[in-house]
């Protein structure tokens, strides 16, 4: 009988979130913006909602590279806030549409390497 493959802890997981106000009062501020969510996406971040997006790392030290990431395309008159929390403490989130429960958003599939 095959054993299950050991358990991604819920501590090393790591959720990193970038919420951002950026204005949008020009055609280049508007172009800004674009390129800023469309590096995000690429990066694989998703959209939890407006101005905040999220991506599962699967270490801390992942999470670095992702930051370092954002850091480098922040548009200069943008307002940008970059969290890092465990995948426990993610999962201790509650998300509602208005008052009905939602579940919250899974970690990818790990590919575990031997």
């Amino acid at each position: 009988m095959a054993e299950d493959p050991p358990a991604v802890s819920e501590y090393k997981g790591m959720w990193l979130f970038v919420m951002f106000d950026l204005p949008m009062n020009d055609n280049e501020q508007r172009r800004s913006y674009t390129r800023f969510r469309n590096e995000l996406l690429k990066d694989g971040f998703t959209a939890l909602q407006y101005s905040v997006y999220a991506r599962y790392c699967p270490s801390e030290e992942a999470a670095e590279v992702h930051k370092k990431r954002v850091r480098c395309i922040i548009p200069p008159d943008g307002r940008v806030r970059i969290l890092a929390i465990t995948d426990r403490q993610f999962g201790k989130m509650e998300s509602y549409f208005g008052k009905n429960t939602l579940p919250n958003e899974e970690p990818p599939e790990q590919l575990l390497l031997f």
